[in-house]
């Protein structure tokens, strides 16, 4: 956590929170952010290969961001090394407004959610697009050359498993199958018993 703190805590935001009141973080970030990338865990590369999306936040040239959302089968986002995370980009509305900014920029912030269990994971990284992405890299996010639009590779970091506070649990229609499954097993088992009943 505190390497993600040494990025986004700065002097006027410390300024703000002691005026707010006792919650203050220390004073020792600077908001220049970690030395050195940030080491993924266990539960970090869990959450994130089982994502089938998130949001993407990148800064144009004029200094304006620039929120996406990014989505897939489950498991797109791919983690090529312990701090090193890439997917395919997909044949979008080719307005390449991420891209771009990465390509100028390629500071980014991420939120991925866990909505069935109010679970959130925010990572600052820096960013890499790749226009033309080799068959290696290709093969390392599982990537088809005849269906993608490059690929983006980030080095994380900093990583803040955030608070599930005004997280609305949410589930896909997969999900929902999965739990109500045994339930429409019985209501076949009740169907069939009822219908043997009602023809003796």
């Amino acid at each position: 956590m505190s390497e993600y703190f040494d990025i986004a805590i700065t002097p006027t935001v410390i300024d703000l929170q002691r005026r707010k009141g006792p919650r203050a973080l220390p004073a020792d970030h600077t908001g220049e952010g970690p030395r050195e990338p940030h080491v993924l865990d266990d539960s970090e590369i869990l959450m994130i290969t089982t994502r089938d999306s998130f949001y993407l936040a990148s800064v144009s040239e004029t200094g304006w961001p620039y929120v996406q959302h990014r989505g897939g089968e489950s498991g797109f986002i791919k983690v090529l090394d312990e701090h090193t995370i890439g997917w395919t980009e997909r044949n979008g509305n080719r307005q390449y407004l991420g891209t771009g900014n990465i390509t100028a920029n390629g500071r980014v912030a991420a939120i991925l959610v866990d909505y069935p269990t109010r679970t959130r994971l925010k990572l600052y990284g820096t960013a890499t697009h790749h226009p033309d992405p080799s068959p290696e890299l290709l093969a390392q996010l599982e990537g088809e050359s005849s269906r993608n639009d490059g690929a983006i590779i980030v080095e994380v970091l900093a990583t803040n498993w955030n608070c599930p506070k005004y997280i609305t649990p949410r589930f896909t229609e997969e999900q929902i199958r999965q739990d109500t499954r045994h339930l429409e097993e019985r209501i076949v088992e009740l169907e069939t018993e009822l219908a043997a009943a009602i023809s003796r």
